[in-house]
């Protein structure tokens, strides 16, 4: 079994940065992928960053430039850095991570990121 422990949310003002941290603890060595998504009230859940085991990432087109995602394998954490951040980024952030073979998924209880001024 794998455990994600999200933190780093909080309240920032707009424009304001902000790193999110997720740390994997347990059975971590067959994981494939780790993520980062987001649900703000009444929308739907979506994804935000992802970064493979070959060190690759992927960011929505709507959020390069403001999103980078990273990772620290010595510490079986993986970043998520947000600047120039905007009230609509305001969202429970959740981190996921994929394990190699069987597909299974794991998630974090997620960490609140407020944006306001």
């Amino acid at each position: 079994q794998v455990r994600l422990v999200e933190s780093g949310g909080g309240l920032v003002q707009p424009g304001g940065s902000l790193r999110l941290s997720c740390e994997a603890s347990g059975s971590i060595v067959n994981i494939r992928a780790v993520g980062w998504f987001r649900q703000a009230p009444e929308k739907q859940r979506e994804s935000v960053a992802a970064i493979s085991s070959d060190g690759r990432t992927n960011v929505p087109e709507s959020l390069k430039g403001r999103f980078t995602i990273s990772r620290d394998n010595a510490k079986s954490t993986v970043y998520l850095q947000m600047n120039s951040l905007k009230p609509e980024d305001t969202a429970v952030y959740y981190c996921n991570a994929i394990e190699i073979g069987t597909g299974m998924e794991y998630w974090g209880k997620g960490t609140l990121v407020t944006v306001s001024s």
